[in-house]
């Protein structure tokens, strides 16, 4: 009689899209396993990701705004949550492996530092090259469980790497993941940065707006719209030029207006240089690193695992260690 999980791999093979992912043609993991008897190795590593250290941190990581006053900003992992379900509406309607889609949406900013991308720039500067892509996979492979990972599927694995970047994902899963990560941080930033005064609606260039509409949902649902017309029945992800070209042009003006704006520019800063004097510390102090990280040292380096330990921090765990180090505590003189 055929497992649960053999009977879901049947399913997958008679009604996903002929260019689909299949759970069963899977490459692999880094290291052989036994087989789930009632989950297909997607749902695993999914399963794997949510439970994981690193994706819960990522309630506690910026999405563009350090500590809003507010309780409606996103945070990693509301952007997390809000891509994969952009995601998956589109590789519902185009026949694709949403196990795939989700595991990937899953993991995808699990290497992001705190403080968003002004503590990504902050470690680069300090170290030469680090790119979050490449420590969400690092996460996953090499972090979590006490240093031994994961163990994902080269599927999962190569679509957290390729999210960002020139590379084309392998599969046709992540490459949705890829476009639907942007589409998710230029609309929810928009309405974020409306909401902290940053911009107006009528602030948006409007030869953008009137392609891709006005609200963010009409944003969202015009370039989901366009993706699935665009792909369906096709061997790749695309989506039409005029639809395309508002979407980046909507990203360079946040680029310009929100991202580097100068109004940021200072929490940018203080946040840059809590991120270097904790590599700093640590890097002189490694006693003071965390049992589990200081015998990491002999096997990754010095450099690497305070690398790892500071991007592992969420915004507030940052700050608080940085107070504990570097601000004076008040004194309390004896009764």
């Amino acid at each position: 009689m055929p497992t649960i999980r053999e009977v879901l791999e049947e399913h997958e093979m008679a009604r996903l899209s002929p260019w689909a992912a299949r759970s069963r043609n899977s490459k692999g993991r880094q290291r052989e396993e036994p087989q789930c008897p009632f989950r297909t190795v997607y749902q695993r590593d999914r399963d794997r990701i949510i439970h994981s250290k690193a994706f819960r941190r990522l309630k506690h990581k910026t999405q563009v705004f350090i500590a809003p006053s507010g309780d409606h900003y996103r945070t990693r992992l509301t952007h997390t949550l809000e891509v994969s379900q952009i995601s998956r509406t589109i590789g519902r309607a185009l026949g694709l492996n949403e196990d795939l889609i989700e595991a990937v949406a899953m993991a995808h900013d699990v290497g992001h530092t705190p403080f968003g991308h002004s503590g990504e720039y902050a470690l680069q500067e300090i170290i030469g090259h680090f790119k979050h892509n490449e420590q969400s996979l690092r996460v996953v492979d090499c972090i979590e469980k006490q240093g031994e990972g994961l163990n994902l599927t080269w599927e999962v694995r190569d679509g957290i790497l390729h999210h960002t970047g020139d590379t084309v994902p392998a599969t046709l899963e992540s490459q949705v993941l890829k476009i639907c990560d942007r589409i998710g941080y230029i609309c929810h930033d928009i309405d974020d940065s409306i909401r902290a005064g940053l911009i107006s609606i009528n602030d948006l260039p409007q030869e953008h707006v009137q392609i891709l509409g006005k609200t963010h949902s009409q944003m969202i649902t015009t370039m989901v719209a366009d993706i699935i017309t665009s792909s369906m029945n096709q061997p790749e992800i695309r989506m039409s030029q005029p639809v395309l070209e508002a979407m980046n042009g909507l990203r360079d003006f946040m680029f310009e207006q929100v991202y580097l704006s100068p109004f940021l520019e200072e929490e940018r800063k203080k946040a840059q240089f809590i991120i270097e004097k904790l590599y700093e510390f640590f890097t002189r102090r490694p006693e003071k690193l965390p049992p589990e990280y200081i015998e990491r040292i002999e096997r990754w380096g010095l450099q690497q695992t305070v690398v790892d330990y500071v991007a592992s921090m969420t915004d507030r765990f940052a700050i608080n260690t940085f107070e504990s180090f570097f601000v004076p505590s008040p004194f309390h003189p004896a009764p």
